[in-house]
């Protein structure tokens, strides 16, 4: 479905990311707005959009997207609300949908996303919850906006500290993998550009293998792990210095300060 006219306030990363994947999309860049305070900022989306307008403050619109930092993202759901916006998604992390919607006028259908940085090449996931404001064809408009970079899901507000915790900050815990990996190669005598490399095309192989086979991730370790084989060895270390406990300890950290941010 298309979106329709719609204004970004914001122009940093993620918003641009949205705009760019709109675009992509067939979206005509004579239908977007950005609003953007940074003049810098605006010049350089001016040369990245050709056609999008470029503004410094909230005008007449018909639907929005908040992508500005949480302390904003009220201030803008009010300004958005009153400049005539049927629909408001905000993709601020931490302000609840019903703060959100009790910003806006009762005119305004209100959702809460939590998308990811994957979103700035087209690969994201995002999470989703509408106020009880939004009708069925407010979440579609919603879906269609964070679908057009990445794959949506929508779960009840009490669910999205948790889709932060997996999706909106998974990506830092396995670039830290990454990292570490890179690490463990140059000290078994690889060249830090070889192991760079080979880490960077293993997790991109490895994401696809799970995407497109369908298969569970269980089946495909063990598919990969010969009984008293090389990768039984390493799967046994990882065991015992408790991955999986450490893993379980990072998503519920994450939870808990998503949580407390929303509070």
């Amino acid at each position: 479905m298309s979106v329709g006219a719609i204004t970004f306030v914001g122009g940093g990363n993620m918003g641009a990311a949205l705009v760019e994947g709109l675009i992509r999309a067939g979206e005509s860049p004579t239908g977007i707005t950005i609003v953007e305070t940074s003049a810098d900022r605006r010049k350089v989306l001016a040369e990245k959009f050709p056609g999008v307008t470029l503004s410094e403050s909230i005008g007449q619109c018909r639907a929005g997207v908040i992508a500005v930092k949480p302390g904003g993202a009220a201030e803008v759901c009010r300004e958005l609300s009153a400049a005539g916006a049927e629909r408001v998604l905000s993709i601020a992390a931490g302000v609840s949908v019903e703060t959100l919607q009790a910003a806006a006028s009762g005119s305004t259908a209100v959702l809460r996303a939590m998308p990811n940085t994957p979103a700035l090449v087209g690969e994201g996931a995002a999470g989703i919850c509408a106020s009880s404001r939004c009708t069925s064809a407010d979440v579609a408009w919603a879906r269609a906006v964070l679908g057009a970079v990445g794959v949506v899901v929508e779960v009840p507000e009490s669910l999205i500290d948790a889709v932060t915790a997996i999706s909106g900050s998974g990506p830092a815990y396995l670039f830290l993998i990454a990292e570490a990996m890179i690490d463990a190669g140059v000290a078994n005598g690889l060249p830090r550009d070889v192991a760079d490399l080979l880490v960077r095309q293993l997790l991109v192989g490895s994401a696809r293998l799970l995407q497109q086979t369908g298969e569970a991730p269980e089946d495909l370790r063990a598919k990969v792990t010969s009984p008293n084989g090389v990768t039984a060895a390493a799967i046994e270390a990882l065991e015992r210095a408790g991955v999986r406990s450490a893993i379980r300890q990072t998503v519920d950290a994450a939870v808990r300060r998503s949580r407390e941010m929303g509070n």
